[in-house]
């Protein structure tokens, strides 16, 4: 038996592992991008819960992009988010200077909403 073998019909090549013939397949070429903690969550959530989408980007070649894309995006959010959270609740540098205790556990507190919310909008959607 041959080791490669070519089909006409469906214009692939296959490999002989062991008994079977096993298509020849190679994922596109994507550029490679750095992903932060926003986007290496929305992945595992795909993973989880969203396989079929998982798949068809990976299998696209559209994967990292989409992923970088979706952490530059929640990123964005996310400090906006927390400044205009600050600016509500009126904490400044003012107060950092005066109590840095309370405007930790206010920032913190901030953060925390943010986080939920980005979760929610971009994450976990």
């Amino acid at each position: 038996m041959d080791k490669y073998i070519y089909d006409d019909k469906n214009d692939l090549w296959y490999e002989l592992q062991g008994d079977y013939y096993i298509p020849c397949l190679i994922l596109p070429a994507e550029k490679e991008q750095p992903i932060g903690l926003w986007g290496q969550r929305h992945l595992q959530y795909l993973k989880e819960y969203r396989r079929i989408t998982y798949l068809n980007l990976l299998t696209s070649g559209r994967l990292n992009a989409y992923l970088a894309d979706i952490d530059k995006q929640t990123e964005e959010m996310f400090f906006r988010l927390v400044e205009q959270m600050k600016q509500a609740q009126g904490i400044m540098e003012q107060l950092k200077a005066e109590n840095a205790l309370e405007w930790t556990g206010r920032l913190n507190n901030i953060r925390a909403c943010a986080r939920e919310i980005v979760e929610r909008k971009i994450i976990f959607a």
